[in-house]
């Protein structure tokens, strides 16, 4: 089976998926005239506004909800099998997308805004909904949703929770079984509290875990002041082909930062539109500035931090896919969070196994409870009607089910299929956004009239044209009353 998983992984992360993802970012950052950039002090601003209601969450906290999916083990893990396949230069390569994947995740999160339903007493979007609703192709949505509930429920969970097991067993010596059953009864606590209890939690967690991880890294560069001109000037050099030493794999490093980056910060990918759309703001555009944001503390932030640990101490290995070793610097030690664990260990003795133990929880405990929201949303997409009401139940223990079965499995097959799942997923929602770019436009847009005219936007569709967003129409049906009645 694993034979087969590769092959089909091969397929879709061929070079075109990394030049689409490369390509679409650079597409929707010059027609915003880079808007990721030039409303970076409005990201910051936006994230702490104050609008919540019963329904939906504050933006904060669907920040913190799409924030607890990008930063996973993608952040630990990945950022090491990068640097083994593609060299130093592939950190570079993962700031690149992480810059231009700002832009594609303000496109993808202000869709999931605009075309965002009510459901009961909770606001649901994403991929699916603005397919439907935005391009009218219901079959188009309808397969969307299918592939994201597999990836989200089945193939993806077993990463997250594999790497938390092996990472108390090899330091803590807990037996795997044992992380599989208190991993499955935390996050059955959570999930069956429904997205108010996710958010709550992801509020609380996650700026404490990337503050903490952040804090020890500035420890770990402190105590090899002196080897930093000479890191970045590795990064830089080995992403141009200009070091003698990783001078003939540029190419694996532009694909295996590209690839990880994709994987860790999910931009294009879809999965911040369904946090998106649950937020509760006046203008579309405001969540796709947030989610913008996010993208950045993921790639520039957190993966950043574990390949300056890596790089500044020395302790990581490069071997391009078919080759010898380029660089030898620890044998024998696989690319994954012992490297990272051996970075901390050099600079504070005793304290790297322990460190990254809890930090690969943390990380992939939040990341767990992102995936079950996106997957609960995609299925109440195919059962809108509610006729099915058993599935949702279904879901639930198929996925603390994957989530028990990763704790114990191999991790190689996991990984490979959470390659294929996201690879899946970013063709799939970049070809979605790029049909819908016009629409996104007009959102931006009118945003920046707003704005410039020292109002606070608020978002109407019927004034843009714009077809399909039947929230938004009720939202100002209901406040064109309430106003009329006062």
């Amino acid at each position: 089976m694993e034979e087969i998983v590769n092959w089909a992984v091969s397929k879709v992360w061929s070079l075109g998926l990394v030049f689409f993802a490369l390509g679409a970012g650079l597409f929707f950052s010059i027609i915003t005239r880079f808007v990721q950039i030039r409303y970076f002090k409005e990201m910051i601003k936006l994230l702490f506004n104050k609008e919540n209601t019963d329904s939906g969450v504050s933006s904060f906290q669907a920040f913190c909800m799409a924030l607890a999916g990008r930063v996973g083990i993608g952040n630990i893990a990945g950022v090491a099998t990068a640097i083994a396949f593609g060299g130093p230069g592939a950190v570079f390569w993962m700031w690149v997308m992480a810059l231009l994947g700002g832009a594609s995740a303000f496109f993808e999160s202000t869709l999931a805004q605009v075309y965002k339903i009510k459901d009961g007493n909770q606001y649901r979007g994403g991929t699916p909904y603005f397919i439907e609703k935005g391009l009218n192709l219901k079959w188009f949505a309808v397969l969307v949703a299918i592939v994201v509930t597999i990836c989200y429920g089945i193939l993806v969970p077993g990463i997250q929770s594999n790497t938390i097991a092996v990472g108390f067993e090899n330091t803590l010596g807990i037996n795997r079984n044992i992380t599989g059953i208190i991993l499955v009864a935390l996050l059955g606590i959570i999930i069956f509290g429904g997205v108010k209890r996710i958010a709550t939690v992801a509020e609380k967690v996650v700026p404490f875990m990337a503050l903490g991880y952040v804090i020890v890294t500035f420890i770990l560069l402190f105590a090899n002041a002196s080897e930093i001109p000479g890191m970045l000037w590795l990064i830089i050099s080995s992403a141009f082909g200009a070091n003698e030493i990783f001078g003939g794999i540029v190419g694996a490093a532009i694909a295996w930062g590209v690839k990880r980056a994709v994987f860790s910060n999910v931009a294009g990918v879809g999965e911040g539109t369904y946090s998106s759309a649950a937020a509760e703001v006046s203008h579309p555009a405001k969540q796709g500035l947030v989610q913008g944001f996010s993208v950045y503390i993921d790639t520039l932030v957190v993966c950043t931090a574990t390949a300056l640990m890596i790089l500044i101490t020395g302790m990581y290995n490069v071997t391009p896919e078919g080759q010898q070793p380029i660089v030898d610097k620890i044998p024998g030690v696989e690319a994954g969070p012992m490297w990272t664990q051996a970075a901390v260990e050099s600079v504070v003795s005793g304290f790297g196994g322990l460190f990254v133990a809890i930090a690969i929880f943390f990380f992939a405990f939040t990341t767990l409870m992102a995936y079950y929201y996106i997957s609960e949303t995609t299925l109440v997409y195919l059962d809108r009607n509610k006729k099915f009401k058993w599935m949702k139940n279904a879901l639930m223990v198929i996925f603390l089910g994957m989530i028990y079965f990763g704790c114990v499995k191999n991790a190689s097959l996991l990984w490979a299929l959470g390659d294929l799942g996201f690879g899946s997923m970013a063709w799939l929602n970049l070809v979605a956004v790029l049909f819908l770019t016009k629409t996104a436009l007009k959102v931006f847009k009118d945003y920046e009239t707003q704005k410039k005219a020292s109002l606070d936007p608020v978002f109407d569709p019927l004034k843009l044209g714009i077809k399909g967003a039947d929230f938004w129409e009720e939202k100002l049906k209901e406040s064109t009353s309430n106003n009329n009645v006062s």
